[in-house]
Formats: structure tokens, sequence, C-alpha cells
């Protein structure tokens, strides 16, 4: 009997940060990297260039523009943080005796 455990929207925009940290920068690629559905992806990302954790780079194709992420340096200091507190708290440990 397994129970999938829900993710927190602090969960889901760490998730972005990190993916779009670690070089993906396509919307669809950042939407299967943190195994999101489009919507929910578009309003993250939306909400993370408002921030100004991301930033939104607009790149002219043959037919359109397409749109690309890169993380700020506000991003990367948010990613920082939460790694740094997930190491001292040893969230990972906790999670996997209960």
């Amino acid at each position: 009997m397994s129970m999938s455990v829900r993710r927190s929207k602090l969960d889901l925009v760490l998730g972005v940060l990190h993916a779009v940290g670690g070089g993906v920068d396509k919307p669809t690629r950042i939407m299967y990297a943190v195994n999101l559905s489009w919507r929910p992806t578009q309003a993250i990302l939306g909400s993370l260039v408002e921030q100004g954790l991301l930033e939104e780079f607009v790149v002219a194709g043959e037919r359109r523009s397409r749109r690309r992420y890169g993380l700020t340096e506000k991003g990367q200091g948010v990613l920082s943080y939460f790694d740094g507190a997930q190491l001292l708290l040893d969230i990972d440990d906790i999670a996997t005796t209960q």
C-alpha cells in the first residue's frame, strides 16, 4: 500500500529553481524535470520571474520566439539558503524514517 506524498508549494518552487540552476532552460523541459503539468509550471515560472528569482529570455526563432529561463543571483541565493537549511535539519533522514 503506497500512498503518494503531496509536495508543498515550496518543494515545487525549489524543484523549478534546482532544474533551472542545473541548466534546464526550456519551459517544457522544466515541466518534465519537476514532474508537473503545464499550468502549474507556467504559474510557478511567472511567479519566480516576478519575484526576480528567474530571468526570462525570449530567443527569436524561425517561425516564433521561444522562451528560456535562467537563475538570477537572487534565485541562487534562495537555493543556497534552503539547501543549507536542509543540511542543518537532515530533512531527508526524517522523511525516510517515518
